[in-house]
């Protein structure tokens, strides 16, 4: 996992409608990254509704939400269909980036669940990890949401 004040990784990844996304396309404010195992498995689908239950309240903060794992656009087009997610997803099949963010799981197998809170200088502000328990990843939204709210004064 990325250290508090360290800078991340660049990265160019498509999102679910094929298109190239950069991080630094991202960064017009903070942006709450987060990365998850797999599309339509109880844990990420749980992760995936709460992150959009509070999307509004993050918007309003001024964070951008995105989602990342190693699953193709078009099953990331499904899962966003299915549960109505209004922020991105984006595709890391070769998990280059998940493994320079820290979020490859042990011995190379699965993806970590990781969230960073990411500042526009692309400094991590704040991260956790907690692979099954969700209601950390909620916590720390909320946390978020009130740093970048700081960070915006």
């Amino acid at each position: 996992m990325l250290e508090i004040g360290s800078v991340v990784p660049d990265f160019e990844l498509q999102d679910e409608a094929g298109k190239m996304v950069r991080l630094q396309d991202l960064l017009g404010g903070p942006l709450l990254l987060y990365f998850y195992p797999a599309d339509f498995t109880p844990v990420c689908t749980k992760q995936a509704c709460m992150f959009r239950d509070i999307y509004q309240d993050m918007v309003a903060a001024g964070v951008k939400v995105i989602g990342i794992s190693p699953q193709d656009p078009a099953s990331h087009v499904r899962f966003r269909a299915q549960h109505s997610l209004p922020f991105p997803l984006l595709s890391d099949p070769d998990k280059r980036t998940i493994r320079a963010y820290g979020a490859d799981g042990p011995f190379g197998l699965g993806v970590r669940r990781i969230s960073y809170l990411i500042g526009p200088d692309r400094t991590v502000q704040h991260a956790i990890v907690a692979d099954l328990r969700v209601s950390r990843h909620e916590t720390f939204a909320a946390e978020a949401r009130d740093k970048a709210r700081e960070l915006g004064k």
